[in-house]
């Protein structure tokens, strides 16, 4: 059992790994011009600068260079060190058309590429400063550079001869950077680190822990119903395969099927709420509400009459249908008819030999049920403006959040992989031959 749950496991990791690589190359697929788009506003005034906005992308890995300025740097003290620094904002056409000098294309801070991991820094004002070591802490070397009209840069005697050298980025530079920023975003994701939420302002894990177990209390609820009704409904249409209630049954679940959710949730909302005056029609408490303990419960349960309704009637025709065929084949079963013909009753043959063999195949569902649990209702939760994680989730892809996406669809791949496990696990619950051993 327990070398069987540790293989599973094992294999739930590669799988997380899988679809981890999946949701970082759909969310590079966006235009790579979105992010500079969705701060334009931030960054004409000021308070964005397009390092910071680089240094965001680089964090989520959605950085892609487009072009390196290498310096190769050669002297007796230091040996050959080879530094270089990608750069965006300003062009090399800029320092050739006399917009800018070389002084100003030249400055930033490059990082050395040999094995010696030294970092230089040039200012704009032709100053210079060498470091032992990438954390900018030990100062090797300091002092003035001066620049040529056709590029020629001199640091003087004690640092030795230097050469800078432009070019654009090529497939390799980009494909690094794609790599690089999947393990950069990947490492932060394992140390629990899902980012910021540029929507919400607040890191992504702290805001789907704060609004889970909305969705949860309602999704269980619901689920709750939703077997209690389906079930039944599903083994008494097999019983009475054929007949009126067995059509009636069909109808009525067919029906739920085929509504759209953000249609049927308009026409309660409608009829119940506007019309009637029954059922609030948005939100989780009524507004200006100092309702407490009890009360409160009850407020928000007035709430939540009508999207749990929409939630029990759109999922009951599936796990009715389910059943339904799962009971038929089962009750075709020779061991059923065995037990007939031994003269148990038929209350005995459904629930206590048909409908326990019936539970094997619906052990599958369990696999989805986990995600959906904490995972919210997209649709239902926006039509009635409750702040679950599914509405915030569907803000979070309007505005493009793309911390907010990324963390979202791991927590549900997550969920998705410990359901799936789960399932497994119960199959051996129900169905005393199964054997967890290998």
């Amino acid at each position: 059992m327990i070398k069987y749950v540790l293989k599973r496991l094992g294999l739930s990791l590669i799988v997380l790994f899988g679809v981890s690589v999946i949701i970082y190359f759909l969310v590079r697929l966006m235009p790579t011009n979105y992010l500079e788009t969705k701060f334009s506003s931030q960054i004409q005034q000021g308070t964005i600068t397009m390092e910071q906005l680089d240094d965001f992308k680089k964090r989520y890995g959605l950085y892609m260079p487009e072009a390196f300025i290498d310096v190769e740097l050669s002297g007796e003290s230091l040996g050959d060190v080879t530094f270089s620094k990608d750069t965006k904002e300003q062009k090399y056409e800029d320092v050739t058309d006399k917009v800018i000098s070389y002084t100003e294309f030249y400055a930033g801070t490059y990082q050395g590429k040999s094995n010696k991991q030294m970092t230089l820094v040039l200012t704009d004002k032709g100053d210079y400063t060498l470091y032992e070591d990438e954390d900018m802490t030990k100062v090797a070397a300091s002092g003035s550079f001066t620049v040529t009209s056709d590029g020629q840069v001199s640091m003087g005697d004690s640092i030795g001869k230097i050469d800078f050298t432009y070019r654009q980025a090529g497939l390799g530079d980009k494909f690094g950077a794609v790599m690089s920023g999947y393990f950069s975003w990947l490492g932060n994701m394992l140390k629990g680190d899902l980012g910021d939420s540029f929507l919400y302002q607040k890191p992504v894990s702290t805001v789907i822990a704060e609004h889970m177990w909305i969705s949860f209390i309602i999704s269980l609820v619901a689920l709750v119903f939703q077997f209690a009704i389906a079930i039944p409904m599903g083994i008494t249409s097999a019983t009475h395969q054929y007949s009126f209630r067995d059509y009636s049954v069909t109808v009525i679940t067919m029906i739920g099927i085929s509504l759209p959710s953000f249609f049927f949730a308009a026409l309660l909302i409608k009829l119940f709420s506007n019309l009637l005056g029954w059922f609030p029609a948005s939100g989780l408490v009524s507004g200006g509400s100092a309702a407490e303990g009890f009360a409160h419960i009850l407020d928000m349960a007035h709430h939540l009459v009508l999207p749990m309704v929409v939630l029990v009637v759109l999922s009951i025709g599936g796990l009715m249908r389910y059943t339904r065929t799962n009971m038929l084949e089962v009750l075709n079963s020779d061991y059923i008819r065995t037990a007939r013909a031994k003269g148990l009753s038929e209350k005995s043959v459904i629930y206590r030999h048909a409908f326990r063999n019936t539970m094997i195949p619906l052990m599958t569902l369990l696999a989805g049920i986990l995600p959906s649990l904490f995972g919210g209702a997209m649709i239902t939760e926006e039509v009635f403006s409750i702040d679950g994680i599914g509405r915030l989730a569907y803000k979070a892809l309007q505005q493009g959040d793309v911390p907010f996406i990324m963390g979202y669809n791991m927590f549900l791949a997550v969920l998705t992989v410990i359901g799936t496990l789960f399932s497994d696990l119960m199959y051996a619950v129900v169905d005393p031959r199964v054997k967890l051993s290998k």
